[in-house]
């Protein structure tokens, strides 16, 4: 959540950030009245229970009439602190409720606009040029079929529609992009984490997924828990409610887990093979650290990224994307997307993004400084999304056999150089 403290001295900061992205500007003078009210309720609440308490200590000294009239009145006084009290309590609740719907207060870097309104960074490789090599490419379906590596027909019928299986070599490919990501993210000081993917609601509306994310996410009612959506989740509120001591440098955690996505109000969309499905694997990264670090953080997330893109060998662009386009945790994001030869296109394989103090508010997690205590930076980036990614080294390294050449950086966890046609 935003800090108040920028909500009382620069109102128009907020204004113009829900602006910029294409959200409700007006929730900002709601929030501005409800939390005057809110100080408002506390000031009165305590004047009553500072009153209660004086008189508490002069009924102890009072005898005969003098104290029958002090109790009268202390009863009297006991009314008016609950009522006060139920008054702070529901203000305090209207206000929280208005703060939770507003989103971080973007980058003033961040382009300004909608989804296409991107700004791209970089370009890193060259598509290849298949006519070069005599043969037009095959999608990642097709390939999958030839290779005996995604099977979406039975997907669909066990699971239904954006689901699939990955067998052979597929399932290798998957085993074999983690473990190199694992063990880059090791090398740069992560600590690798298996999380849970079913989370509590705090958990979920602390990370900021239960606004305007909230139609993507799976809800289990029976028992009010949420799978996720990403281990960002889980990571996040691995230190809810606690203080951490993040002087000596970030924490960083590495975590790979299934992630679940209803896809809605994609109807239509990628509806062929694994681009969008429902569920998948990925190996996400995430940082505590002191908010004053969080930009350099963040830079060092997307060379990550890029490092992996690099030895997958895939053509690909960085894009800084744009306010309406971002997540509301965030104050910026940059997307790496690799192209896909069938497609002509780039797609979006792994994204990072700076949320700076927001989600740690939510979650009430806090560093240690010479001051005292106060809230941290948080920042997550995907290292590999599994089915995108083999969607790119499948149709980027294919052969006109069908077979596909597997990256060097893989063939150790791989086994092989070559995938074969079955």
């Amino acid at each position: 959540m935003i800090d108040l403290k920028t909500l009382r001295e620069n109102p128009d900061l907020i204004r113009n950030s829900q602006k910029s992205r294409g959200e409700d500007v007006s929730l900002v003078d709601q929030l501005i009245e409800a939390d005057d009210a809110r100080r408002l309720a506390v000031n009165e609440f305590e004047a009553v229970r500072a009153e209660q308490n004086a008189l508490s200590k002069s009924v102890g000294s009072a005898k005969g009439d003098e104290k029958a009239k002090l109790l009268e009145n202390a009863k009297e006084l006991a009314g008016q602190v609950k009522a006060a009290d139920a008054k702070r309590a529901e203000l305090e609740e209207k206000a929280k409720s208005i703060l939770l719907q507003i989103s971080n207060i973007i980058d003033p870097e961040t382009p300004v606009g909608g989804e296409e309104d991107f700004k791209v960074l970089e370009h890193v490789g060259t598509p290849r040029d298949f006519t070069k090599d005599g043969f037009e490419p095959k999608d990642h379906v097709e390939l999958g079929k030839i290779l005996k590596a995604i099977d979406t027909e039975r997907g669909a019928k066990v699971a239904g529609s954006r689901s699939y299986y990955l067998t052979g070599p597929g399932a290798l490919l998957e085993f074999a992009m983690v473990n190199y990501a694992i063990s880059l993210a090791v090398k740069a000081g992560f600590t690798p984490v298996i999380p849970p993917v079913l989370v509590k609601p705090p958990a979920m509306e602390g990370t900021g997924f239960l606004g305007q994310a909230a139609e993507n996410v799976y809800h289990l009612e029976e028992d009010d828990v949420y799978l996720v959506g990403t281990s960002e989740v889980p990571l996040a509120a691995f230190h809810m409610d606690e203080v951490l001591d993040v002087n000596d440098g970030p924490m960083r955690y590495a975590g790979y887990s299934s992630c679940f996505r209803r896809e809605a109000g994609t109807y239509g969309k990628d509806t062929r093979g694994i681009i969008r499905v429902h569920q998948f694997d990925k190996v996400e990264m995430f940082i505590f650290c002191k908010p004053e670090d969080a930009k350099a953080e963040h830079a060092k997330l997307l060379q990550w990224e890029k490092d992996f893109l690099n030895a997958m060998e895939i053509p690909y662009r960085v894009i800084d994307v744009a306010s309406g386009d971002l997540g509301s945790s965030a104050i910026r994001k940059f997307d790496c997307e690799a192209w896909v030869p069938t497609q002509n296109a780039y797609r979006e394989v792994t994204s990072t993004s700076n949320c700076t103090e927001f989600q740690a508010r939510r979650l009430n997690i806090r560093y240690k400084n010479e001051d005292g205590t106060k809230p941290l930076a948080t920042l997550n980036g995907t290292l590999v999304a599994i089915p995108r990614m083999i969607v790119a080294v499948l149709e980027n390294h294919q052969n006109a056999d069908g077979s596909v050449n597997v990256p060097v950086a893989l063939r150790p966890f791989l086994g092989m150089d070559t995938i074969l046609p079955a």
